[in-house]
């Protein structure tokens, strides 16, 4: 298969992407049918961080970063940079020098199913990154791959352009052609839940509201006021 680097991608409308920055994952992900949520294994190293933006993605064999040196050159501001190797890797495949000449052309953040090392410093700039592994083990710089190839990263198939939401529960991607249609959904997820906020404000409960005691019926669930002793039971 031929291995390229893909200068120019389709990416979202700004005005569209800016609305579902105010949207965080795990309603975007419920809102999209339960898709679209990359491993939890891909844990953010810092807190409160949120990126939300279109996907550069970067496929790399395990244990060499060439083929993010070569995305760096065709990443825009506002980019997020997805990256994933051929074969399992824990490897340090990005540290501050690479954060730094991503920050340059104003990329947001990445995800990465592999390793990153240098945290400490990552954490005093305020880079967000979402990763498998920390792990000082260093990377070659000699095996071609591809730039804005679709590539898997955390399970999920993920194509330069689509659009990846990450915050402190984790990272989701919206398939491009999805964005308007899930974006809808979102927002009656929102109004829903804004809905269900005022029902607990009354003192309403959520076994009532949710219609959840017919449940416990058919699940033979009891109320007991107090443990029966040994002698009863």
């Amino acid at each position: 298969m031929q291995k390229y680097v893909l200068r120019n991608i389709r990416r979202p409308a700004q005005e569209l992407v800016d609305r579902y920055k105010e949207q965080d994952t795990s309603t975007i992900y419920e809102a999209q049918g339960k898709l679209g949520l990359l491993s939890h294994e891909l844990r953010p190293i810092q807190r409160n961080g949120k990126i939300c933006g279109p996907a550069v993605t970067v496929v790399c064999p395990a244990g060499d970063n060439l083929m993010i040196h070569a995305a760096i050159e065709v990443c825009k501001p506002g980019d997020v940079l997805v990256i994933t190797t051929i074969g399992e890797s824990v490897s340090g495949m990005i540290g501050e020098l690479i954060v730094l000449a991503l920050m340059k052309r104003g990329v947001q953040g990445v995800v990465i199913d592999a390793g990153i090392r240098d945290v400490a410093r990552l954490r005093e700039l305020g880079f967000p990154v979402w990763s498998r592994a920390i792990c000082s083990q260093g990377t070659t710089k000699n095996r071609g791959g591809w730039v804005n190839a679709p590539a898997v990263c955390g399970g999920v198939r993920i194509r330069p352009g689509d659009l990846i939401v990450a915050d402190d529960d984790g990272v989701v991607c919206v398939a491009r052609e999805d964005l308007d249609s899930t974006l809808e959904a979102v927002l009656r997820r929102v109004d829903k839940e804004e809905q269900t906020k005022r029902k607990i404000a009354r003192g309403e409960i959520s076994l009532d509201f949710y219609g959840l005691r017919s449940v416990l019926e058919q699940e033979h669930v009891v109320y007991l006021d107090e443990m029966p002793s040994i002698d009863q039971a």
